[in-house]
């Protein structure tokens, strides 16, 4: 757990305050894909604070096709920029690539779309494996911040079952944070529900504030060149979240083109999208009304149908609202 609200100070951000005490610390990016980029400006800076950092991902590659010898558990490989695949489409490679040109740590931890209990037997063996005592969950987007009886719950299944495998996890410090506020509107959420959740958490000891990442800083522009690596490696199929998000640490503002996927789109990049919303997994796991429902899975299809079963028995869900100002 982190450190009480009252030892949290204006002179120094609760997310850089509750990872103090960590030196062993796993940014992993809950939703799958590129949502680990998300973490790459965090890592940057923790690591310049002398921290030992390490990187993970849930991957929506076809991890079987990888060679052999990159597999350290049942469900873990350790990829790294001379792994071997077919797949074109391969961002924990593609970043371990990236990391390893600027002559940074290269290994990236990918973990395949599963259920929570076989997620988290994922992690335990990273929580041994590289020694652990902080995980910090990265979503790009805001939807792991929902707790169930939202007007839409975007696309939760991944993220939600990385809150649900990491929340029983034995390790002194688990947080979640969120990049790119406004981003899941595509997806049909309503972000005054997710400041109305920020507040909850805050009143529960569970939000550790908004942290804005300076454009000008070296962990924005490391981050802005490696999403730019990433669209270049992966030009049929960039991300639209970490392009909009390093568009924003920039200054670019409104319906801003960086891909061909956003042809004919209406984005509305701004300031928001480049602020780290922090919380403690714990209370978010606690809020969430259907995580139960979860637990006990194996696979992402089960993981599918006891959400969408949740939501069919949802009595009342609440009234998405504009935001009023």
């Amino acid at each position: 757990m982190p450190a009480e609200s009252g030892a949290f100070s204006l002179a120094v951000p609760p997310l850089f305050a509750a990872l103090a005490p960590a030196r062993n610390i796993l940014i992993a990016g809950a939703g799958g894909g590129f949502d680990v980029y998300a973490g790459l400006p965090l890592a940057f800076a923790l690591r310049n604070r002398g921290a030992q950092v390490h990187l993970a991902s849930l991957s929506f590659s076809e991890l079987e096709l990888i060679d052999r010898e990159s597999w350290v558990a049942e469900h873990v490989a350790a990829v790294r920029p001379d792994t071997t695949s077919p797949d074109w489409y391969f961002p924990e490679r593609t970043l371990a690539r990236w990391l390893a040109a600027q002559e940074l740590p290269s290994t990236v931890y990918a973990i395949p779309p599963l259920g929570v209990q076989t997620l988290r037997a994922a992690y335990r063996h990273l929580v041994e494996r590289l020694d652990l005592d902080a995980v910090v969950l990265v979503d790009g987007g805001t939807d792991i911040l929902l707790r169930g009886d939202e007007s839409d719950l975007g696309t939760p299944v991944e993220d939600i079952t990385s809150l649900a495998a990491v929340a029983e996890l034995d390790v002194p410090v688990k947080l979640v944070t969120s990049l790119g506020f406004g981003i899941d509107a595509y997806d049909g959420v309503n972000h005054v529900e997710v400041l109305e959740n920020l507040a909850a958490l805050d009143r529960d000891g569970g939000y550790l504030g908004a942290l804005s990442i300076p454009g000008p800083s070296r962990e924005a522009a490391l981050y802005r060149d490696a999403v730019a690596d990433a669209q270049a490696a992966t030009p049929d199929r960039p991300s639209i979240v970490q392009g909009q998000i390093a568009a924003a640490t920039s200054g670019a503002f409104g319906d801003v083109r960086f891909s061909r996927r956003t042809t004919g789109g209406d984005l509305f990049v701004n300031p928001l999208m480049a602020i780290y919303f922090t919380v403690d997994l714990d209370k978010l796991a606690a809020r969430c009304l259907y995580l139960d429902r979860i637990e006990n899975t194996i696979g992402r299809r089960q993981v599918i149908a006891r959400i969408q079963a949740f939501r069919d028995e949802l009595l009342h869900a609440r009234i998405p609202r504009a935001y009023p100002h």
